[in-house]
């Protein structure tokens, strides 16, 4: 389905962003924007959870942003969650929470994920350009590094450093001298040394800031003419003298100068610091701002998905074929789970259990190139830990809960909640695996498969079974797994007719 109004929702560590925006030709025309300065990144505890007040600040925010979506549907808001969230301890205790307050999911993404994002918005923003671009986005706990063309990404880092995390942790009384200041860049040049030589080997033409931090910097080196010859956006030179400007000031809070805005200054030092020393690193003398970025990047990828260029369908082929997984035994046993599961939902699954469902039958021998022994749960762990573009990292768990589950105890898949559908999806795929186990060709009799209050039915000829003993025996074998697992599976022997 497609919508003429769409709406992406950004957690980041140091602000809550909404951006609506209307579906023309292809194009995402803004439409309203929200902001709120939650900074979550810094009610952090050092135990790594997010604190009371943190907590409090986010779901109202997400509350106000709730209100302006209401009435849009499900499928038309896509709101993403980052670094803060990433790393949070009770992220999986406050999720809920937000999810009840904005009324709509939230997903958790990886830190390569976000810089694709990243990338897909920032290039939409600018000028369609032949050459390759460098797109740098300093966010309150993560900093992420991306080289494209036009809109192709093409090397992609997210680094554990923001202007939050780094003000918390440099300047926490918000005093500034050259030593502190020179620390926080040291520390940042220590980051960016470990990708610096891919990105240098691989090159660029321009740079591009996007976000909060390049926003601000950039906003005072232009209207404090601290760049050369009245340059715009952000220079080495025009950067050397606002870390001069700082230190001489003492602080943020006390530096003079027209341009920094209230919600931009307390975390301004960190911004600076990082900045300086990407520039440093990546030899950069000059870089341009871009107004989009990781939400005008989550819309365009929601319109990518309405017309079915959904980036999660390129990822799950490119792991088939890294991992040369079996075309045909995939063909054979992605047609019966989709059967199953029509069959189950009365002709009307869900797009997005068909989805996942065909998903994890194309996957769920990945992990036999590990080892053929327990290989569905190497294939979960490759599912749970590996960069998969377009995927969130719930999409992630579920469809390794999938490939986990489909063999083997169920009891390993943890307390799943007995109405979710993912437990349909699981007997879907065990049934299609077990019913292709020969990985021949040869064509399957009349089956019918049907929900029951607890579980499963299967229906199949007494003859078929009767010559087809191995199958039925696994048959057996798989009631007595549902049953051990508190569901059922019930084989019924029966003269099926068409």
């Amino acid at each position: 389905m497609i919508y003429e109004t769409v709406a992406a929702v950004d957690l980041g560590s140091n602000s809550f962003r909404l951006q609506v925006g209307r579906v023309v030709d292809d194009q995402i025309y803004p439409l309203d924007s929200m902001k709120e300065p939650v900074r979550l990144a810094s009610s952090l505890t050092p135990d790594k959870r997010i604190d009371e007040a943190g907590q409090l600040r986010a779901i109202n925010a997400l509350r106000r942003f709730g209100e302006r979506l209401r009435g849009l549907d499900t499928g038309a808001v896509r709101a993403v969650a980052t670094n803060t969230l990433r790393v949070a301890k009770n992220a999986v205790d406050f999720l809920p929470l937000a999810e009840e307050a904005l009324g709509f999911p939230i997903e958790i993404i990886a830190g390569r994920e976000e810089a694709r994002l990243i990338y897909l918005g920032a290039s939409h923003s600018l000028p369609t350009a032949n050459h390759k671009r460098l797109v740098i986005d300093i966010g309150g706990g993560s900093t992420e590094f991306i080289i494209g063309k036009r809109h192709e990404p093409q090397l992609m880092e997210s680094l554990y450093m923001g202007c939050v995390s780094y003000t918390l942790r440099f300047f926490h009384d918000r005093k500034i001298d050259r030593k502190r200041l020179r620390d926080a860049q040291v520390a940042a040049a220590k980051e960016i040394e470990l990708i610096a030589h891919d990105y240098q080997q691989l090159g660029w033409k321009e740079a591009v800031g996007s976000s909060g931090t390049a926003r601000a910097i950039a906003d005072v080196l232009e209207l404090n003419k601290l760049n050369p010859g009245g340059e715009s956006g952000i220079t080495r030179v025009g950067l050397e003298r606002l870390c001069t400007l700082l230190v001489k000031a003492g602080s943020a809070e006390a530096l003079d100068l027209p341009g920094v805005k209230g919600d931009r200054l307390p975390v301004l030092p960190g911004g600076v610091a990082i900045m300086s020393a990407i520039f440093e690193e990546l030899n950069i003398e000059k870089m341009i701002y871009a107004d989009g970025a990781l939400r005008l990047g989550v819309l365009y990828d929601l319109l990518g998905r309405f017309h079915h260029h959904d980036l999660r369908d390129a990822t799950v082929a490119q792991f088939r074929r890294r991992y040369q997984v079996e075309a045909d035994q995939v063909e054979r046993v992605e047609s019966t789970a989709l059967s199953a599961l029509a069959q189950l939902t009365e002709g009307a699954p869900s797009e997005v259990d068909v989805q996942f469902l065909s998903w994890a039958c194309r996957l769920h021998e990945i992990g036999i190139s590990v080892a053929h022994n327990a290989y569905h749960k190497h294939g979960a762990y490759i599912l749970t830990y590996a960069d998969m573009p377009g995927f969130s990292k719930k999409d992630q768990s579920r469809l390794a809960t999938l490939v986990l589950g489909h063999r083997g105890k169920l009891e390993k898949l943890g307390p799943i909640p007995a109405v979710d559908s993912v437990w349909r999806l699981v007997f879907c795929l065990r049934l299609a695996v077990l019913l292709h186990r020969t990985r021949d060709d040869r064509a399957l009799p009349l089956w019918r498969v049907r929900s029951q209050d607890t579980g499963f039915q299967l229906e199949l000829p007494s003859e078929w079974l009767a010559d087809n003993p191995w199958t039925a025996a696994a048959l057996g074998e798989e009631s007595a797994i549902w049953r051990l697992g508190g569901r059922t599976f019930v084989l019924r022997a029966k003269a099926l007719r068409k």
